[in-house]
């Protein structure tokens, strides 16, 4: 049986997109202690309370990718529903035991259902969309073969005989003369041909203003705990490692020559190094 969370916020007939945004936005934002602290709750006792709660934190980046996919005529709301079913999933699957953020795990399973469902749903050439249409194209469906592209005179005296301006009659004579796109980019195409595939126009989200912001706070909430774990070694210790691993040179000390300069053998500084790492890395999981 799927299981399901139980996300508090929905927007229905009685609650306007507008209303939910406003909700998402205002939900508290997590800091990786707690993320961390709720996902081991889920993983470990499957409590749904901490996965309901890990799922509403993340929701306004689900709003943040929707956005992103506007441009193919289907609803925001919609999108953002499958999003938040691709949330739900990333939750399901995340391993808190690993060093990465919920939501950098996240936004690939959230842009991965979206995405199945723009291919679904969303087409190139749309007819029929309104009951004068829907006349209109049965009637073009069935003189096409002998009219071809209509004359002018022609199309005025369609538009009158079906009580519909000419410029509805052109809309839809185009639509019936155009060819099929395919969704994915043909590789094999000449560029003039594939720009046109709707795959190509799907959004860029590497400069996603939310995601970079994400990302920076946590290169910067890494280097702060860095430096935390590099504080707490002795002198020697630490010389070592920033020797051995963070010259800023890229040239990196062997064990010969801090030993030479130790005055020890090069097992001894293999042994402090050794100790130095399991103290930070003790010190960057707590």
């Amino acid at each position: 049986m799927t299981q399901t969370f139980p996300v508090a916020l929905d927007f229905g007939p009685n609650q306007g997109l507008s209303a939910y945004l406003q909700a998402v936005h205002d939900a508290p934002i997590l800091s990786a202690e707690e993320e961390r602290e709720l996902a081991r709750r889920y993983s470990e006792q499957e409590d749904l309370e901490a996965a309901r709660q890990l799922v509403f934190s993340h929701l306004r980046y689900v709003v943040s990718v929707a956005r992103g996919f506007v441009g193919y005529g289907l609803p925001l709301a919609d999108l953002i529903q499958e999003g938040n079913i691709g949330l739900m999933k990333a939750v399901k699957r995340y391993d808190h035991s690993r060093e990465v953020r919920l939501v950098s795990f996240a936004v690939y399973w959230i842009r991965a259902e979206i995405y199945e469902y723009v291919v679904r749903n969303w087409r190139m050439v749309k007819i029929a969309t309104t009951k004068a249409q829907r006349k209109l194209f049965f009637n073009l469906r069935k003189n096409r073969a002998r009219l071809g592209w209509m004359k002018k005179d022609e199309v005025e005296s369609l538009a009158e005989k079906l009580d519909v301006d000419a410029d509805t009659v052109r809309e839809m004579e185009s639509r019936l003369n155009g060819d099929d796109v395919a969704f994915d980019i043909d590789p094999d195409e000449e560029e003039s041909v594939r720009w046109r595939a709707p795959a190509a126009a799907l959004a860029d989200s590497r400069n996603d203003p939310g995601i970079t912001v994400i990302q920076a706070h946590e290169a910067k909430h890494r280097t702060r705990e860095l430096s935390e774990a590099l504080d707490a070694l002795d002198d020697r210790s630490r010389n070592i490692i920033e020797r051995r691993w963070l010259d800023q040179d890229g040239k990196k000390s062997t064990l010969g020559m801090l030993a030479e300069e130790y005055g020890v053998s090069a097992e001894r500084i293999r042994q402090i190094e050794k100790n130095a790492l399991a103290e930070m890395r003790s010190a960057l999981i707590t």
